[in-house]
């Protein structure tokens, strides 16, 4: 799956490419908590031509889980102790930025005025405008910069892209998409604070999956409601959300994230002319690289049992036996880094590009408004950050 870029920051840009081409590129990666330590260096380190050279952290159980798994990695107390790295032989070829949302764009801008290519967690910013900032920085410099929206290798999402791209549902109306959790009581910490400057908050934690996902397969909004409620009591920010948009090609998408949902919904829920495709559960990467699984040569991964393959089908509930299964292919995310050291080489496109992030953000920030005033918002048309292969990444 191969996402287009708009102007700006491109896919095509002429990046820096570090190294000779048969160097592993050494990656720093700032912060070492659950986006670090889970989804970002087991991923590096799986990664061919890839390895993680140094982890920016003062905590030391921190650094002694990361010692634990990643023999041989460097540390560093500070961020700017790779900036000062940079032009000399032991500067790195990649920053990755795994430190809390309020972080993510001064970090990103030190890192770019400094010569490094970066990648950011999601959301890159608080604000489209500040992602764009990024993007025009990027661009200034030459330099790589990329957005972890892993969840667009998810396994249901690759499956539902090839699905669209064989036009098995036929012109589709209306897509659903639900990332729903049962957490009662609220964890604490800073994604779950109610101070805007932590960009906290369900609308930008999985809201951020599931717009990009929307946007992806269907282009661009144009129309954005939303219902964002603070329902657990201690909680401080939203935890119960719901989105709708309307894109410029007539499909609705109704998109719900919550932590207060005693009964799960299905994945996707996703209604076509022909059929609809009806998918339950969560893709099993996240669970699998808590539980310190890893994925390897060879080994199997991403992949889910029959039982929890998606149906499709016309006129009955896929819950009573309606519609035809349909195999889930495997999820990939280890495919992300692949093609971020891929583009760094020169060899292919940026996979998820600042833009591409900036136009999910539009939608975020109109969905805030939405909320807030109770008020749907129309947003500029404008061309889309649009998935050109659907078929597969």
């Amino acid at each position: 799956m191969t996402a287009h870029a708009s102007s700006g920051e491109t896919a095509d840009a002429p990046h820096r490419h570090p190294g000779p081409s048969d160097a592993p590129l050494r990656v720093g990666l700032v912060g070492f908590g659950l986006a670090g330590s889970v989804f970002h260096a087991p991923l590096i380190a799986a990664t061919d031509g890839l390895v993680l050279d140094t982890v920016v952290t003062r905590n030391e159980e921190r650094r002694a889980a990361a010692r634990a798994e990643h023999p041989g990695v460097r540390f560093a107390a500070s961020p700017q102790e790779l900036w000062e790295r940079a032009g000399t032989s032991e500067a790195p070829d990649l920053i990755v930025i795994a430190s809390p949302n309020r972080t993510h764009v001064p970090l990103a801008t030190a890192a770019l005025e400094a010569g490094l290519p970066v990648v950011v967690d999601k959301p890159i910013a608080g604000t489209a405008a500040g992602a764009r900032g990024l993007a025009a920085l990027a661009d200034e410099r030459g330099l790589l910069l990329s957005v972890f929206q892993n969840r667009r290798w998810d396994n249901d999402f690759r499956t539902l892209a090839g699905l669209l791209a064989d036009g098995a549902l036929g012109e589709v109306q209306r897509f659903e998409s639900r990332f729903e959790r049962w957490r009662p009581r609220p964890k604490g910490g800073w994604r779950e604070s109610g101070d805007p400057e932590e960009i906290g908050g369900l609308l930008y934690d999985l809201g951020s999956h599931v717009v990009d996902q929307a946007l992806t397969l269907f282009g661009p909004a144009v129309l954005v409601y939303a219902e964002a409620d603070v329902r657990r009591p201690g909680a401080a920010a939203d935890d119960d959300t719901f989105l709708a948009l309307t894109h410029a090609n007539g499909v609705r998408s109704h998109l719900y994230v919550s932590a207060t949902t005693a009964q799960l919904g299905p994945r996707f829920r996703v209604l076509g002319r022909s059929a609809g495709y009806v998918k339950y559960g969560l893709d099993p990467q996240e669970a699998d690289l808590r539980a310190g699984l890893r994925p390897a040569p060879g080994r199997p991964w991403g992949e889910e049992p029959e039982e929890r393959w998606g149906r499709i089908g016309s006129g009955e509930s896929p819950s009573t036996g309606g519609g035809t299964p349909v195999r889930t292919l495997p999820g990939d995310y280890p495919a992300y880094y692949a093609a971020v050291a891929d583009a760094l080489r020169g060899r292919g496109p940026n996979p998820v590009t600042a833009l591409q992030a900036a136009a999910a953000l539009d939608v975020l920030e109109a969905a805030r408004r939405s909320a807030r005033e109770g008020v749907a918002v129309r947003l500029p048309h404008a061309t889309p950050p649009h998935a050109s292969d659907l078929s597969g990444t």
